[in-house]
């Protein structure tokens, strides 16, 4: 059968045949633990007692409706699928990085998935310092990753999907004008900017038009980014850049922020439908579901599926700390379902999306971003 670019190849759970989003909310938000508290669950199964998978989520938490989301349903389909106990642990800033991930050391954790680059230092030094415990982070490979044997980097070349994103964007706009921006200038959120903005410019080059990125100069590195001591946690400066991109005239936004990129989507849906957006990291009308109706379609990372993976590769003695690297190709990022917005897209900017990818994975198209994994 083919496979089609639009419906996500989230075949959750070992073989499960019904397309899905890349995540699904975690338990209630209540139910999650905060700063330094633990939650600690039990297997759903007959499985290795002695075995128990942790998590620390970096300051945007569980339920941010973004990464650390999508990555904490990795654990628990783990510990559906294997019956394991599991910790986890939320950080509400930096300076819990390490004590939290030193927490689910203490708690005798086989292995542990830390969730962000802004993790790194702390997930390698953690790692160095206890090698009988299996490290796993998402979104980074820390410098030097390669001589720690219990270190296993879960990266995502998202500037590929960000293209696609792009090219979608720029064929949806009717002011001309579309908009991006980040949460911090940083590699894991720039590599959605770099191939989005490059996916406006195919746009371009293919259609004779001339739509415009606000928010990002990818030969700069330097655009839009929200304000505040943890920018990634701050809506009403993410609601407050997007504003000034619909100011500037953008009708397409692409917010690559975390839980501050929800700013946009709610300009986006007070504005009459006159604004629209791509959300990242998971299917935003999953995990922002009030939101749908104002998404064009979201940049997705199956971070729950390498989570899961890495969780089972440690559970049955098979680890190796070469990274995990979500392509096109291997089906570990793309572009979600258009749901509400599907009978708007052409079927010819559907078919145009589907070559493009095509052409992606085949070389044809050269993605440029310096963002990309190495791995």
């Amino acid at each position: 059968m083919k496979k089609n670019l639009i419906a996500i190849p989230m075949l959750l759970s070992l073989g499960a045949a019904t397309l899905a989003g890349c995540a699904e909310p975690p338990a209630e938000p209540g139910t999650q633990p905060t700063g330094g508290e633990q939650a600690t669950t039990g297997g759903g199964g007959s499985g290795n007692a002695d075995f128990k998978a942790c998590m620390v989520s970096d300051s945007g938490g569980f339920d941010d409706k973004s990464f650390n989301q999508t990555s904490h349903k990795g654990l628990t389909d783990a510990k559906d699928e294997l019956g394991i106990e599991t910790a986890e642990v939320e950080s509400k800033n930096v300076s819990d990085f390490t004590k939290n991930i030193q927490s689910m050391v203490d708690a005798d954790c086989s292995v542990v998935v830390t969730v962000g680059f802004l993790l790194a230092d702390a997930t390698i030094a953690a790692a160095k310092a206890n090698p009988d415990i299996q490290f796993a982070i998402v979104d980074a490979a820390p410098e030097g990753y390669e001589d720690v044997p219990n270190l296993k980097p879960l990266e995502f070349n998202t500037a590929e999907s960000s293209f696609l994103g792009g090219y979608l964007a720029a064929s949806q706009s009717t002011t001309g004008k579309v908009g991006t921006f980040g949460g911090a200038n940083i590699p894991t959120v720039t590599i959605f900017m770099d191939g989005f903005a490059q996916g406006v410019a195919y746009y371009n080059e293919q259609k004779g038009t001339d739509v415009q990125v606000i928010g990002w100069n990818a030969e700069k590195q330097d655009g839009q980014f929200v304000s505040g001591d943890n920018p990634f946690e701050n809506v009403a400066g993410g609601k407050q850049v997007a504003e000034d991109l619909v100011r500037q005239g953008a009708d397409i936004l692409f917010p690559v922020a975390g839980p501050a990129g929800e700013g946009a989507l709610q300009v986006a849906k007070a504005s009459g439908d006159k604004v629209h957006a791509i959300w990242v990291d998971t299917d935003g009308c999953v995990s922002a579901e009030a939101y749908c109706s104002s998404l064009v379609s979201s940049v997705f990372k199956g971070m729950d599926l390498a989570v899961t993976d890495a969780i089972r590769a440690a559970y049955e003695d098979k680890w190796d700390n070469t990274p995990y690297v979500g392509t096109l190709e291997n089906e570990g990022t793309g572009l979600s379902p258009f749901h509400e917005f599907d009978s708007k897209i052409s079927d010819e900017v559907k078919s145009e999306l589907e070559q493009l990818k095509a052409d992606i994975i085949s070389g044809a198209i050269t993605i440029e971003s310096q963002a990309q994994p190495q791995g």
